[in-house]
């Protein structure tokens, strides 16, 4: 991935809510650069060139050219962004130093290619349960994506992490165990007939009356007939 993109900032003298609010009325937002065992620095940018960078193939994994005025120039990249929660508007950006010659850990999205012969021939579903993995690798050699072929797998088979080849010196962090894909039959719902679902509602009464019995509850009837008795007995 070479740098092709690049952005502008100056240094930022304040701090506080109040000084940041005035900065993205004036179409600025604050950031922080830091890494490379350096001291932070706090830098305002254009937020318009930082969607520009957030919203490329790349995304946060764009490495780009800082330049910051009266300062240094250096390789960098976005590790992470604060937004306004209803309209998404940036608030805030941090950006990291990188050494073009040190491995990094970022992590990248998983596509799919191809249909799978279990959907195709089969009536299945493909699930992917794996959208993006952790790699190590060169900043220059940080992939866009990762493509997986999925056209083999039938039913009940699956894509594992540990299935993935990369080129390069490319390593990958996530479990080889995780699965990315796999395809699933389709299950169908059976329901029930309409005599046994009014068997199973009157169920409850019958077990109801039983539990009357066995607790010793007798008729009104033999009760009523039980009194007559005691009544003949005490004349």
């Amino acid at each position: 991935m070479a740098m092709q993109i690049s952005l502008a900032a100056e240094k930022r003298t304040t701090s506080g809510k109040g000084p940041a609010r005035q900065m993205r009325m004036a179409g600025r937002i604050p950031a922080t650069l830091y890494g490379a065992r350096r001291e932070p620095l706090s830098l305002t940018l254009d937020p318009k060139q930082v969607l520009h960078i957030l919203r490329s193939e790349s995304g946060h994994n764009t490495i780009f050219q800082l330049t910051v005025a009266g300062g240094e120039t250096t390789a960098a990249m976005v590790v992470d962004s604060q937004r306004e929660p209803l309209q998404g508007r940036l608030l805030h950006v941090d950006l990291k130093r990188i050494a073009m010659d040190q491995v990094i850990r970022v992590k990248i999205p998983v596509q799919t290619q191809g249909e799978a012969a279990g959907v195709k021939l089969q009536g299945g579903i493909l699930e992917v349960v794996t959208r993006e993995i952790e790699i190590e690798c060169l900043p220059a050699e940080i992939p866009e994506h990762i493509t997986v072929d999925v056209s083999g797998l039938m039913i009940g088979q699956n894509l594992r992490v540990g299935d993935l080849k990369l080129e390069g010196e490319r390593r990958v962090m996530t479990d080889a165990d995780r699965v990315i894909a796999h395809v699933v039959a389709v299950k169908e719902v059976v329901e029930a007939a309409p005599a046994e679902a009014a068997a199973a509602a009157a169920e409850p009464e019958v077990i109801k009356k039983g539990k009357a019995e066995e607790e010793g509850a007798e008729p009104a009837k033999e009760k009523g007939a039980e009194k007559g008795a005691e009544k003949e007995k005490k004349k």
